[in-house]
């Protein structure tokens, strides 16, 4: 089971730029480059990167192992889009029964169904639930422990 709590997406007035140096290989006949010219300073906004629609996203937090052979575990916070339009393949947030799920939103026979990333849990058809989709997931934030 995959539990979430929903959080809404902040978004801040001014951009909360961090350092991102771009990598930017060079080849040449002329010489030896410096290493210095090897690195363009540049600035990572993660509100810019992950968050398309700030009206429409919020984030939730992960709790289970379903989703693990899609990258999706224990602790994770997921940045949820409500303005996508689900389709196949997509790992969507669904409220299915009363119960909030992520799962990934599949046709199976033409019948929609949601499929977790975990042989131990069953595909879930939609055809006689109650199913609301959330959102789709846009991005997987994961932490690691230091």
């Amino acid at each position: 089971m995959t539990d979430l709590t929903p959080r809404r997406a902040a978004m801040s007035p001014t951009p909360q730029a961090l350092p991102y140096p771009q990598v930017r290989p060079r080849a040449g006949f002329s010489g030896f480059p410096s290493p210095a010219e090897d690195y363009e300073e540049r600035a990572l906004d993660l509100n810019e990167r992950l968050v398309k629609n700030p009206a429409a996203t919020f984030f939730m937090q992960v709790e289970g192992d379903s989703m693990i052979d899609y990258q999706v575990g224990d602790g994770d916070t997921l940045v949820v889009d409500r303005a996508l339009e689900p389709l196949p393949g997509h790992i969507v947030v669904a409220l299915v029964d009363g119960e909030v799920v992520v799962k990934r939103y599949e046709q199976h026979h033409g019948r929609p169904q949601l499929c977790s990333g975990n042989p131990r849990y069953a595909p879930i058809p939609l055809s006689d639930r109650d199913c609301q989709i959330w959102g789709v997931v846009r991005a997987v934030i994961h932490e690691y422990p230091v």
